[in-house]
């Protein structure tokens, strides 16, 4: 009973609405200055923030200082979240995390594991497949700066983007809707909108919000089918810190001192349609047999139990 958890503190809808709008402030806005300020101090003038674009940025700050300012903000974000959380809901990071009594970091290896094999080995069939697509990137001062920065901050970046979305925003709409499917789907899509902005969707065309949205669904079926954002959590790491270290492009979020550069026009294809429809469900049905999940519709559709109901089968007791 996973959003139910939010039963544990205090779940009015109230707390819910500031707490989306501060913590998106302390994250977009005040977590974007650090960035603002380096950009300002190294180019001497206001006027570059107004028409600074990725490849701009990547000039005047580097690669590394770059990545490390970006995923700054997730970091601030993150830790505003938790003490919004903490102070505001009185509800414990675990409940928000998980509906086991605490969280269980073997499933968040495990999904990290799995999908960072599976994504390097897309990645190494490409380079092999398609050879004159990529050149050879590695240097190795900066790419152990890179490897630092990485392993350090791309864990907390994501886990912002899971927190944010599929933890609290869900737990959030689980309270106001009653039911499951309203933040699967809302939490989803918003997923996919929130990177309508990255440079390969203005590179490649709306058609790659596909991908975005598919993700969102099953980061969201993972974690409501799991009861937690465990597989979540460890899937969303692996994908975003193997796209940082083995591969890099001049029209992706991230451009890093990577081992490789893709130097291909890309188009949409192949690989945006088949980890949706084909990779993803192979995916969860892995997990469904490991942890053995039953009843798949009534825990992406069904009902939220009541505040009532839950508190007295936990002997009516809230956690504060």
């Amino acid at each position: 009973m996973y959003i139910e958890q939010a039963y544990k503190g205090l779940s009015d809808s109230w707390r819910y609405l500031v707490g989306l709008l501060v913590v998106f402030f302390f994250w977009q806005i005040l977590g974007a200055f650090p960035l603002l300020a380096a950009l300002m101090a190294k180019a001497g003038s206001l006027a570059v923030l107004g028409s600074a674009d990725m490849g701009m940025m990547v000039d005047i700050l580097g690669t590394n200082t770059l990545l490390f300012l970006m995923l700054l903000s997730f970091v601030i974000g993150l830790i505003s979240l938790f003490v919004y959380v903490r102070w505001v809901h009185k509800q414990r990071i675990v409940e928000l995390t998980t509906s086991r009594k605490k969280i269980d970091f073997k499933r968040i290896l495990f999904a990290f594991s799995v999908w960072a094999l599976v994504s390097t080995a897309f990645i190494v069939v490409d380079i092999v497949l398609s050879p004159e697509d990529y050149e050879f990137n590695f240097k190795l001062g900066p790419f152990v700066v890179l490897a630092i920065i990485s392993i350090v901050m791309i864990p907390l970046q994501t886990s912002m983007e899971e927190y944010y979305m599929r933890g609290y925003m869900m737990q959030g709409l689980g309270m106001v809707a009653k039911n499951r499917w309203v933040p699967l789907t809302v939490t989803s899509l918003l997923f996919g909108i929130m990177h309508v902005f990255n440079p390969e969707v203005a590179k490649m065309g709306y058609g790659i919000l596909i991908f975005y949205i598919g993700t969102g669904f099953f980061l969201g079926i993972l974690t409501l089918m799991d009861e937690g954002l465990e597989l979540a959590l460890g899937f969303h790491a692996a994908n975003n810190l193997t796209a940082a270290l083995l591969v890099t492009a001049d029209w992706t979020a991230f451009q890093t001192d990577s081992l490789y550069r893709d130097v291909s026009d890309p188009v949409l294809g192949w690989d945006v349609l088949v980890p949706v429809f084909v990779v993803y469900p192979l995916l969860l049905y892995i997990f469904s047999k490991k942890y053995k999940w039953s009843n798949w519709k009534d825990r992406l559709t069904g009902p939220v139990a009541s505040e009532a109901t839950f508190l007295a089968e936990n002997n009516g007791e809230r956690e504060l």
